[in-house]
């Protein structure tokens, strides 16, 4: 597919009497950048081109399809995000942004440009955010379609083409959409399956449960549960569940008169050495020492 893009003349437009469909159309375009490629390309609008030093600032709605390649991405709160093939991200009006390709792969990029009563009301659905601007598509055949069409609409132009192109940017953002809402619920299933296991690790704490068992009380794999797990709390099973225990035994060194050894042993540690050594590594004090601090 050649390279394209069009941004359409809002004095042109507005003199063409059309329906309102919500959506508005102002710009559109594929770019194929090849790898040490000048990124933006200069031919753009002075409005829309950009320097990587400054950035950007648009008041429209835009979103940036990267087909290949690799790049990165940042706005003011989201801070510097790499970007991998099959990204999807919005550029929201009023809000900094930046982005690029590396100059090692370049990238292939399809973006469309909108405004409307409709494409705002879908843009502060929770699924979308300037907080949460990236989405990964992957390789969606029938989004893909959706933009090749919108494009070759606006190629060829006619009285048309601007009604055309606002039916297929709502069917590109209604795919969106569900894609997002879909991600989003499976986020939640995963949390609260992970949330269920946190709840077994702190009733089985003192019986040294396996990651193993844990998984399959739960009926999911072992891998699929570490990784899970991990992506949730930030921790492996097994460190979080020894982060539990050392936080146990230290609310016991400070509220009993136990000796290391018996708060050892209530910890399941298997030795007052072992477990004053792993408590040293994780609070950067020995159990007697914590204790003589308080």
């Amino acid at each position: 597919m050649e390279a394209f893009r069009k941004y359409i003349d809002a004095d042109h437009s507005a003199h063409i009497e059309q329906p309102d469909l919500g959506v508005k159309v102002l710009n559109v375009g594929h770019c194929i950048h090849d790898p040490g490629s000048v990124y933006p390309d200069p031919k753009h609008p002075e409005d829309y081109f950009f320097k990587w030093e400054e950035g950007r600032v648009l008041s429209e709605y835009q979103l940036v399809y990267i087909a290949s390649g690799t790049g990165v991405f940042e706005t003011e709160s989201l801070g510097l995000i790499d970007i991998q093939p099959g990204t999807l991200f919005f550029l929201y009006p009023g809000i900094w942004h930046r982005f690029r390709p590396n100059k090692q792969t370049g990238w292939t990029e399809y973006w469309v440009g909108f405004e409307g009563n409709y494409a705002s009301h879908l843009m502060k659905q929770d699924c979308f955010s300037p907080e949460r601007p990236l989405i990964q598509m992957g390789f969606n055949a029938e989004f893909i379609d959706i933009f090749i069409r919108l494009i070759d609409a606006m190629r060829q132009g006619g009285l048309a083409c601007n009604q055309l192109a606002a039916c297929f940017s709502i069917q590109m953002l209604g795919l969106v959409y569900a894609s997002a809402l879909l991600k989003a619920q499976s986020h939640s299933r995963k949390m609260q399956l992970i949330n269920n296991i946190r709840y077994s690790i702190h009733e089985n704490l003192y019986s040294n449960i396996s990651a193993e068992d844990l998984a399959a009380k739960h009926n999911v794999s072992y891998a699929w549960f570490r990784k899970a797990f991990k992506e949730i709390t930030g921790q492996s099973p097994g460190q979080y569940q020894l982060n539990l225990k050392i936080q146990k035994a230290a609310k016991m060194l400070k509220e009993t008169g136990l000796s290391v050894a018996e708060i050892a042993f209530q910890n399941g540690f298997e030795s007052e050495y072992y477990f004053s050594r792993v408590f040293k590594s994780k609070m950067s004090l020995s159990p007697s020492k914590f204790r003589n601090t308080l």
